[in-house]
C-alpha cells in the first residue's frame, strides 16, 4: 500500500498543503496523513503514519523538509520504516530507501539541507545584528500590547484572563502581563 504524509508549518499555507495532497494523490497513495504543525514540535500524524505502515508498504512524502528536521531525524525515521519492512520514497529526490544507494542519497541530501539551513540562520543573525547596530531593527511589533485597552475592558467586565486570551486570540501570559498580575 502507498501511504502519504504531508505537512505544512502553519494553517496559512493552504496552497502548499493542497499541492502536496495533489502530488500524493497522483502517486497513488491510498491513505494520507496530513498535519499543519512546525517540524520542531510533536507531530502526531507522522507518528500515526509510522504506526500505520506495514511490511511491503511505501511511505511517500513530496519533499524531504516536510518529513525530517535533520540528518539524524531522517535516519531515525528511515530506520523505523525499514524495521516495519516498508520503504520510504521522497518524490522530489526520486530516491527510494529500498536500495543502499537510496539510503546514501537520503543521508547526503539531509546533510546538505541541514547545512543550508544553518547557513541561512547564520545570515539571518548577521543581518539582525547589522540592523541593530544601524538602529534600524525594531523587532516584532508587540501585538498583545496593542490590545491592552480591550484586555483591561474585558477584565473590568469580569471576564477571566484565560477567556480574554481566547476571545482576543492572544497568549494567556500576555493577558497576565498586561494586567500586571502573575500568571498561575
Amino acid at each position: 500500500m502507498k501511504v502519504g504524509y504531508t505537512r505544512t508549518s502553519t494553517f496559512d499555507q493552504v496552497a502548499g498543503l493542497e499541492a502536496q495532497l495533489c502530488d500524493l494523490g497522483a502517486a497513488g497513495c491510498e491513505k494520507v496523513f496530513e498535519e499543519q504543525t512546525s517540524a520542531v514540535g510533536k507531530r502526531p500524524r507522522l507518528e500515526a503514519a509510522l504506526d500505520f505502515i506495514r511490511e511491503g508498504d511505501t511511505l511517500i512524502v513530496t519533499k524531504l523538509d516536510r518529513l525530517a528536521r535533520s540528518t539524524s531525524h531522517l535516519l531515525e525515521i528511515l530506520e523505523r520504516v525499514k524495521a516495519k519492512g516498508a520503504n520510504l520514497h521522497i518524490q522530489n529526490i526520486g530516491a527510494d530507501s529500498a536500495s543502499p544507494t537510496g539510503k546514501l542519497i537520503y543521508t547526503l541530501v539531509a546533510a546538505i539541507s541541514a547545512f543550508e539551513r544553518e547557513l541561512m540562520l547564520e545570515r539571518q543573525r548577521e543581518g539582525v545584528a547589522r540592523a541593530k547596530a544601524l538602529g534600524k531593527y525594531k523587532g516584532r511589533k508587540p501585538t498583545a500590547r496593542a490590545r491592552a485597552d480591550e484586555v483591561n475592558s474585558l477584565k473590568a467586565d469580569g471576564v477571566r484572563p484565560v477567556d480574554i486570551a481566547r476571545r482576543l486570540g492572544i497568549g494567556r501570559a500576555s493577558v497576565y502581563r498586561i494586567l500586571g498580575t502573575p500568571s498561575p
